[in-house]
Order: C-alpha cells, then sequence, then structure tokens
C-alpha cells in the first residue's frame, strides 16, 4: 500500500488552503481573519509597505525515491503546500533540508536577492541537514516615468527545487520538489477549495492514470486551479464542462473585458496559471474529467477526475459507476499504441452507402 504521505495532494487537502498564508510570527492564520483593506495607492514607484511573513518549509523523502516540501516534519507532500501572500508582503522561508542530497528552493514571479536566488550559481541551495533563509519580496503595480505602468507582483505562479542532482536542480524537479505560489491583490475574491495540477514530463503530481488525484467539491462551491508544468513535455490542460477567462484571475472584470474565455490552455515546462470556477455551474453535479489534450499523453495517464458531488455533499447518480470506469480504462503505452478497431460489417455497409450516394 501506498505511504500516506507520497499521495498527491495529502496533508495539503487537511491544511485549509487558507492556513497556509504565514503571519508575521511562526504562526498561521487564516486571511478571512485578516484585513485585506483596499488596494495599495498606485501614484508612486515605491510599492505599498506590507507584511513580513514567516514560515518553515522542511524538505524530505518520501517512498518510492521522491522527494518533497512540507509545513510540519513528517508531512512532505507533491506537490507541496501552497505558499500564499498579498502584493506588498515579503515571504520569509526557513528551508530545512532534512534529505541526504543538496537541494534549494526557487521561486517565479516574485523579488529577491542573489543569496535567496535558490540556485548552485549563486551558492544558494541547502546542503544535506542544512537550514537556510529565503526571502522573497513582493509588489504592487505602479506609475513609472513615461505614464507607464509597471507589473506587480499578483499571479499563480510556483516555486521547486534548483540544486538537486545536477546544477540545475533536474534531480529535484522530476522527483517532486515543486509546490505553487499564489500572490494575491488586496480584495481578491478567496475560493472554497484549491487544487494543485502539476503535469511533469508525462505524470500529473508525479501520478499516472488510474492514481491521479480525484479533486472534489460540492456544487456551487468556489473553487481554484493552479496549473504548473515542470520537465521536458509540452501539455495543454483542459477541463471538462468548466471554462475560464484567459487572465490573471480567471473571472471576467464586467461586460466588456476583452480576455477570451477557454477551456483549454497551454501548460508547457516552466508556465504556470490559475483560474477560479463554480464547481457545475451550468452543468450540474459528476464525475467530470481533467487531463492533458495532448491525445498520446492523456491515454497514456495524464487525465484524473474532478468529482462535482450535490450541493449537499452526496454524490451524484451515475458519477461513482464513472469513477469505475475511470479506474477500468486501459492507461499506458499500450493504450495510445492500440491499433484502430477492425469496421464492423454495418460500418462497411454505412461507408459503402456514403460512397454510393457521391
Amino acid at each position: 500500500m501506498m505511504d500516506e504521505r507520497a499521495r498527491p495532494g495529502w496533508f495539503t487537502t487537511l491544511v485549509s488552503r487558507r492556513a497556509v498564508l504565514a503571519t508575521g510570527t511562526a504562526g498561521l492564520v487564516a486571511p478571512a481573519a485578516m484585513t485585506l483593506g483596499a488596494a495599495g495607492s498606485h501614484d508612486s514607484a515605491s510599492a505599498r509597505a506590507g507584511t513580513v511573513r514567516k514560515v518553515t518549509v522542511y524538505a524530505e523523502a518520501l517512498p518510492g525515491n521522491l522527494y518533497g516540501y512540507g509545513l510540519e516534519p513528517g508531512r512532505a507532500t507533491i506537490p507541496g503546500p501552497v505558499l500564499e501572500i498579498y502584493e506588498g508582503d515579503t515571504l520569509e522561508i526557513t528551508l530545512v533540508n532534512n534529505t541526504d542530497r543538496r537541494m534549494s528552493i526557487h521561486p517565479h514571479g516574485v523579488d529577491y536577492s542573489v543569496e535567496s536566488d535558490g540556485s548552485p550559481l549563486n551558492a544558494s541551495f541547502n546542503n544535506p541537514g542544512e537550514t537556510r533563509t529565503y526571502i522573497w519580496r513582493s509588489r504592487e503595480m505602479f506609475l513609472a516615468s513615461g505614464r507607464r505602468w509597471m507589473p506587480g507582483s499578483a499571479g499563480y505562479w510556483h516555486y521547486h527545487d534548483h540544486a538537486m542532482g545536477t546544477d540545475h536542480g533536474t534531480l529535484g524537479i522530476a522527483r517532486g520538489l515543486y509546490g505553487a505560489l499564489v500572490v494575491r491583490r488586496r480584495g481578491d475574491i478567496l475560493p472554497d477549495k484549491q487544487f494543485t495540477v502539476v503535469f511533469n514530463e508525462m505524470s500529473i503530481n508525479n501520478q499516472v492514470a488510474p492514481n491521479t488525484p480525484m479533486f472534489e467539491a460540492n456544487l456551487g462551491q468556489r473553487v481554484e486551479w493552479i496549473a504548473i508544468g515542470h520537465g521536458n513535455q509540452f501539455h495543454t490542460f483542459h477541463l471538462h464542462a468548466h471554462r475560464w477567462a484567459d487572465n490573471r484571475t480567471g473571472m471576467l472584470e464586467g461586460p466588456t473585458d476583452p480576455s477570451q474565455v477557454v477551456d483549454n490552455k497551454d501548460l508547457n515546462p516552466g508556465s504556470s496559471f490559475g483560474f477560479q470556477v463554480l464547481a457545475g455551474e451550468g452543468v450540474g453535479p459528476g464525475a467530470w474529467m481533467y487531463h492533458c489534450h495532448v491525445q498520446n499523453h492523456s491515454e497514456t495517464g495524464m487525465s484524473g477526475i474532478f468529482l462535482v458531488r450535490t450541493a449537499d455533499g452526496g454524490m451524484p447518480p451515475g458519477a461513482q459507476e464513472a469513477i469505475d470506469r475511470f479506474h477500468g480504462h486501459a492507461h499506458g503505452t499500450a493504450a495510445a499504441q492500440a491499433p484502430e478497431p477492425a469496421p464492423s460489417p454495418a460500418d462497411g455497409q454505412a461507408q459503402h452507402q456514403h460512397s454510393s450516394s457521391r
């Protein structure tokens, strides 16, 4: 039986997404209990002063020659916990390396010094057993010279190892050392549920179907998806029966918002995006697929289930049967390379009739 810690999202699902916004001390607090305030002023080149938020992250070995990040000793997961801050905040990460390998933590989308780069290029990493502090800063957008606006840090980003195995951290990423980093604007809508999906080579969260994570929400709950790409393969992320605006949040800001509405988006190595949907909105509860839309990737195991339960948390009619079919489907190289079935006599007759009618 698989060790619980190796299950994608285990413990991350136990720790509410609202608990991963670290406070200015070592404790944790829910954003709902925080004063969000209005958006900061954008009339100066200086970033809005924020809070220094401190969090300790533990890097640990997992079963199956995998590795993960966690917020407590013995609680590492793949992917690691979602780290969240608001624009203007500073995140101070104390990384404890409880592995026997060199490793680090490197962010996308935020500001940092060379000492907090997380790369061997800048001698920024943890040796085996070493504890090191990394400081990541964020800022709000601001008005620069020439009446131009400089972008802030808000977005769906990610973090990962950059030092294990090679000087580029190839082994750490391959073995599961990655997670989501969210920088919000004050006033952003917070979700009820939050899911992280990482396409890493030909796996989802280092698992392949039918063992990929099944994400669950109740009808009408606001669900936030964070999609991250790693490895060497090019992918697309598709979510059945749900769609989102291709912008920072996935939501339209008004009836004239020109953002394209999509249900499929490229998810390539090093890229990331996020969006929010209302579970089952317009379509109802059920077992809905999410998968890479490169067909041979989906066939070889890059697919999973988004289970939308009824509003009271019940199993919708037909959903369990759909889940059972998913677990019974052929996944793997043989499925992708299976020859096309021979046409049935009825198919041949239909083809003959179609040809005759030309």
